[in-house]
């Protein structure tokens, strides 16, 4: 069973009022939990990738939003969406900017928690080529396309987050996310998140100065402001569409 749009769009802000004025350090564990969830799915979609090709590794990426959205905790990239209840009036822009740089550095260390703990339990011993060859093509990316990339997939990581928060139950909510992220992993677009376990993955593999920490923040500059880009244009579409409305 689904809400109506405009009873989501308001129920959705008033929950983002609560969560843009949750404590610091609280903002940090939870976006800490949700970068290790998106990390965990990042190493089953590299494993499944390497063992089923691309398909299975879309098919697989999805479990990362689905603990993020179940367990309760923050992601950055559909914590763009917080641009609706900003524009309806329920959130001050500061404390927007506070949730997205917590949550952000929150994200980062969970994520690069789980990309050191993975490569150095020897699960990915088997495919260590494809995890570096991953992060290098990811590393390689000029800047442009990095964006560009960054805008298309976050454009879908936030339809994934309101297409389940439209939806009532636990199950409906899994389904409901499953295919934008389906999709944007298959169509290889740029998540800042899932590279923030990607390409350290590959840095910690990787041998002879293949790859570097500034590989890392060249390809995370361009698709950062990329999801910014294309998360808070979804947001600002559903806040003319609902949230006015709703207001």
């Amino acid at each position: 069973m689904l809400r109506t749009y405009t009873e989501a769009a308001a129920d959705y802000c008033a929950a983002a009022k609560k969560r843009a004025e949750q404590g610091g350090p609280r903002l940090l564990l939870l976006g800490a939990l949700a970068g290790m969830f998106i990390a965990f799915a990042g190493v089953g979609a590299s494993l499944g990738g390497a063992l089923a090709g691309k398909i299975a590794s879309a098919a697989i990426f999805p479990t990362g939003l689905a603990m993020v959205l179940l367990a309760g905790s923050e992601l950055f990239t559909g914590n763009c969406l917080l641009l609706m209840p900003l524009l309806r009036g329920d959130v001050t822009g500061g404390r927007v900017l506070r949730n997205w740089l917590l949550v952000y550095a929150g994200n980062f260390f969970g994520s690069l928690l789980i990309a050191f703990l993975a490569a150095q339990c020897g699960v990915l011993d088997g495919i260590a080529d494809a995890v570096v060859g991953t992060a290098v093509t990811k590393a390689a990316l000029p800047t442009a396309v990095a964006f560009l990339r960054g805008v298309l997939c976050n454009f879908l990581v936030c339809l994934a987050v309101w297409m389940a928060f439209c939806a009532r139950s636990a199950g409906g909510k899994m389904v409901s996310l499953f295919g934008p992220i389906f999709l944007f992993v298959l169509c290889g677009f740029e998540h800042s998140v899932a590279n923030m376990y990607y390409i350290p993955a590959g840095i910690f593999l990787a041998g002879n100065g293949e790859l570097s920490w500034l590989d890392l923040l060249r390809n995370l500059l361009p698709v950062t402001l990329g999801n910014l880009v294309g998360g808070c244009a979804l947001g600002g579409i559903l806040y003319l569409l609902y949230a006015r409305k709703a207001g």
